[in-house]
């Protein structure tokens, strides 16, 4: 599992793993789904200003040290204490960020997501969440489909307003 040269495994705006080691770990847990005959769910959170309509979402500036005293590495706590220690969280970005999470159906995967959205409500309450679920094999057979699929739900949920989980559409 080759993260890729001078790619970082930690994200350090989050203290979380990095997109690329995300990208990098994807197709070996699936494997490991397919071989064991397992479910793996990915979840995709993207966090907002609290007010932020569907059309402002994800163009707004989330609060920084200079602001109201939030920075990424707190969201990245956030996003650890809604996971279970087995379980893969990465920084996308400043705003988004991911959950692997192996062994675990579509509804397993909204707790998870729910938790999350609940959890920031009560440690950020100025900052609001919308969350996009993918599951292997139900949502993709592989680790590009599984993320384009989760990239889909999440745009869907921020569209619909924040603190919205929506699942991707079975997969034909």
């Amino acid at each position: 599992m080759a993260v890729g040269e001078g790619a970082p495994i930690e994200d350090p705006a989050t203290g979380l793993f990095s997109e690329a080691f995300l990208r990098a770990v994807l197709p070996t847990r699936i494997a490991t789904a397919r071989r064991s005959l397992k479910q793996l769910g990915l979840v995709l959170v993207q966090v907002d200003p609290a007010g932020t309509t569907p059309a402002e979402a994800g163009t707004t500036t989330l609060p920084t040290a200079g602001g109201s005293g939030l920075d990424s590495g707190m969201l990245g706590l956030t996003v650890h204490r809604a996971l279970r220690d087995s379980d893969i969280a990465a920084g996308l970005d400043g705003d988004r960020f991911a959950m692997l999470l192996e062994f675990t159906p579509v509804e397993g995967c909204v707790v998870v997501a729910q938790r999350f959205i609940d959890l920031l409500d009560k440690e950020h309450p100025e900052l609001v969440a919308s969350a996009g679920v993918a599951c292997y094999p139900a949502h993709a057979i592989d680790a590009s489909e599984l993320f384009a699929a989760s990239i889909r739900a999440l745009d869907d949920a921020r569209g619909q307003g924040p603190r919205t989980i929506v699942v991707a559409p079975v997969a034909d």
